[in-house]
């Protein structure tokens, strides 16, 4: 059974940068797809960032430019490296990882950015 546990939330200004990582345990993240999700207040969970095994990313629009999806295959970690933060990118941020019907996430970290 894997478990995944987010860090490196906090609260920063916006401009700021913040670095996320997803440590796994049961499963090894370079046979996943992994991803990073967030929740911002009253709003449904979305994709931010998506790796592919084969070390292939995606983005949505409003990150693209300014966070940055990596893995560390021999420490098992999932980074995001976020840039040029500002307040809508306040929000729970959470790691997933997929490999067929197995699916797991962990419990999320905040990342709130003042203005």
């Amino acid at each position: 059974q894997g478990q995944l546990v987010e860090s490196g939330g906090g609260l920063v200004q916006a401009g700021g940068s913040l670095r996320l990582s997803c440590a796994a345990s049961g499963i090894f993240f370079n046979i996943y797809v992994s991803g990073w999700y967030r929740q911002a207040p009253g709003k449904q969970r979305e994709l931010v960032a998506r790796l592919a095994p084969a070390g292939t990313t995606t983005y949505v629009d409003p990150v693209k430019g300014r966070f940055t999806i990596s893995r560390d295959s021999a420490k098992n970690m999932v980074y995001l490296q976020m840039n040029g933060l500002n307040s809508e990118d306040t929000a729970v941020y959470y790691c997933r990882a997929q490999r067929g019907l197995n699916d797991y996430w962990g419990q999320g970290t905040q990342v709130t950015v003042s203005s």
